[in-house]
């Protein structure tokens, strides 16, 4: 058997160009992953060399305390130095960040030297504030540069940032302060959402002001936009702060020390953080850039993602960095800021020659834009390829853009748990033809299973169950959860042992393919017939009038669950109601079958979502049973909620009695 290590496969496939499923690099790929699963230490060690150390490690994998792991034990480093110090030499002038805001007309770019000072020196403001190895640091901000500054200043001291998604409720924001206990708040005056000024300030003090856990300290961005009272003695302008400190070199810390605490998207109650390590993850999401998005050293690379979200942080942030791209910090909407177009201009003017986004935006691009003109008034001849997940990908929306911008459309898979992608298509080595529907295969490190959720067995392929990780995790998945390991074992680890439950339902086919249909929680029962809500919503999708849609299961007395469809139309649609809910209600009876089930659908303006782009479908189900329900702390547009309500109302389901959970 051939045997290629990684540095070959570099050197054989050169920089920056994506892989054939026709060229000599066919079949690579199928012996790359065999050895990270047969050698994860010798697979992974191989990777570690992409990587700056302080001190070499002594292990590259211990599983001594599984279902823990322990990834390269003994090493130092520091991932503020392998994000920005360690390429002064070669890229000292090279853009390192590039802030877009399309809602202040602002670019400015930042060099590899200029955010390496500017991160130092904010990174003294910190130390000088008493900030340290193992400290908290919330980050409270907007896309704005600074909250890229503050994240990298965290780790160039050691400290452990806990990103939250700027303008959450004070109550969603006192319970991560609680639960992190912060030594310093790093916030801003306000955001700006469309053309909205939302003033952060006043949520911030009130959320401290719930929170039995204060900060010593705040420092506080000012933006023209709003400007913020200060409350003396604990708050500290960011201009001043930084004005009064010396820049703080790279601590060293052990690779399995944390980087990031990140609190999963829409956790009420006791918040469940997520806990990142700082080896595994530069090495894990080092390998990622080349490897799985084909990018090189230099290009520039654009994940259109809210730093709050683990998106931002893989891929805005540190993936890019650590890789010595370009990076895009976006302030803005795929559309309305100003118009659908907004993507392709930035893409032109950028030179960008990859985008990472949620496949929400491109329907929503879609909807406003729906036979491509758009596209078509910018020169994307430097896009090499489009990324999407967050969510299912329709395969009708995979097409659109694969029509359009006329490159590759990578649907792929992960989770905040996971870091960075459990299955793709490894563009960066070797490209595998599209199934609709489909993430492709499993990539390195993540050895995927598809099991029955009743007895654990593994099933055949093409058999739907639940989707399982075979221990070990991949390097840079989460280590545990914040000062909560036993439940870290209760929610990943117990339900099948010696696996991590990914949550997920599908099934893999008989090339290995994996299809991703639906969130466990979101497979219904239709007359003792478990039923994918994701496959529903695929056939709604394929309707050519239909822009984007969701599926919930409503209970129902006969049957148990019946499944009811919520649709939103493209701009311009003249039918009506009525004939557009017939024709998807015989779509999915000729696609799926009568066994769906499937005979109402309600047409809706909008869906609610959360601002990270997933649609609320937990909350839509609640809305339609008439239960109780509180408004998601995630939610971008509460008034879509009324929108589906009312709609829910007209065919004949219940109001449903709601709550907020804004302070």
């Amino acid at each position: 058997m051939m045997t290629l290590t990684l540095n070959a496969l570099n050197a054989a496939r050169g920089l920056g160009v994506l892989a054939n499923s026709g060229d000599a690099m066919a079949g690579v790929y199928d012996e790359i992953y065999a050895r990270s699963l047969s050698d994860p230490a010798g697979f992974w060690g191989e990777a570690t060399a992409e990587i700056s150390w302080f001190r070499p490690y002594e292990t590259v994998l211990d599983t001594s305390r599984s279902p823990f792991t322990s990834w390269f034990c003994g090493g130092q480093l520091n991932t503020c130095y392998n994000a920005l110090d360690r390429h002064l030499e070669t890229r000292r002038n090279q853009p390192a960040l590039v802030y877009v805001s399309v809602v202040t007309d602002t670019v400015r770019a930042y060099t590899y030297a200029e955010l390496t000072d500017a991160t130092a020196r904010f990174a003294g403001a910190l130390r000088r504030l008493g900030v340290s190895k193992g400290d908290r640091v919330v980050i409270y901000m907007p896309m704005v540069p600074e909250a890229v500054i503050a994240m990298l200043a965290c780790a160039r001291l050691g400290a452990i940032h806990s990103v939250v998604f700027g303008g959450f409720a004070a109550t969603e924001l006192a319970m991560r302060i609680d639960h992190s206990k912060p030594k310093v708040i790093v916030s801003c005056s306000c955001g700006i959402e469309g053309s909205r000024i939302v003033p952060y300030k006043p949520m911030l003090d009130g959320a401290i002001e719930q929170a039995s856990t204060k900060p010593a300290h705040c420092i506080i961005l000012q933006r023209p936009q709003a400007q913020a009272e200060l409350v003396k003695a604990r708050d500290i302008d960011w201009n001043d702060a930084i004005a009064e400190s010396s820049p703080a070199e790279c601590v060293p810390v052990e690779s399995g020390d944390p980087l990031y605490i990140l609190y999963t998207s829409g956790t009420t109650g006791n918040p469940k953080g997520v806990v990142r390590d700082n080896g595994g993850h530069a090495v894990a999401l080092k390998w990622t850039m080349r490897n799985f998005y084909g990018i090189a050293p230099g290009e520039v690379f654009w994940a259109a993602s809210d730093i709050g979200w683990q998106v931002g942080h893989s891929y805005t942030v540190y993936g890019p960095l650590l890789h010595g791209a370009t990076s895009i910090l976006f302030e803005g909407k795929p559309v309305g800021t100003p118009d659908a177009g907004v993507f392709w201009r930035v893409i032109k003017e950028q030179r960008v020659s990859a985008l990472f986004t949620a496949p929400t935006a491109i329907r929503a691009i879609r909807r406003e834009d729906p036979d491509g003109q758009f596209p078509t008034k910018s020169d994307l001849s430097g896009l090499r390829a489009l990324f999407l997940a967050g969510e299912r990908s329709d395969p009708d929306t995979l097409r659109w853009a694969e029509e359009h911008l006329r490159v590759p459309v990578v649907d792929h898979w992960w989770q905040t748990e996971s870091g960075w992608p459990i299955a793709g298509n490894p563009l960066g080595v070797q490209r595998f033809p599209t199934k609709y529907g489909s993430t492709t295969r499993a990539l390195p490190g993540w050895d995927v299973r598809c099991v029955d959720p009743a007895s654990g067995t593994e099933l055949a392929p093409g058999e739907s169950g639940a989707i399982v990780i075979k221990l070990p995790l991949a390097p840079g998945a989460l280590t545990t959860l914040w000062d909560a390991d036993d439940r870290f074992i209760e929610s990943y680890m117990t339900s099948y042992p010696g696996f991590y439950d990914t949550r997920d339902a599908g099934y893999l086919d008989e090339d290995k393919y994996i299809y991703i249909m639906a969130r466990v929680d979101d497979v219904i029962n239709v007359a003792g017939h478990r039923l994918s809500t994701g496959a529903m919503e695929e056939v709604l999708a394929s309707h050519g009038n239909v822009a984007e849609c969701a599926v919930v299961g409503v209970a129902d007395q006969l049957k148990g669950q019946v499944p009811l469809g919520l649709l939103v139309l493209k701009s311009g649609v003249t039918r009506s109601e009525a004939e557009v809910v017939s024709q998807v209600v015989r779509l999915v009876r000729e696609k799926i079958g009568p066994v769906a089930f499937f005979k109402q659908a309600v047409i809706v303006d909008r869906l609610p979502k959360t601002r990270s782009g997933k649609i609320l479908r937990g909350t839509i189900q609640a809305i339609a049973e008439g239960r109780e329900w509180r408004m998601p702390a995630t939610i971008e547009d509460p008034s879509a909620i009324k929108v589906v309500t009312e709609a829910l109302q007209r065919v004949g389901y219940g109001a449903a009695q709601g709550g907020s959970s804004t302070a």
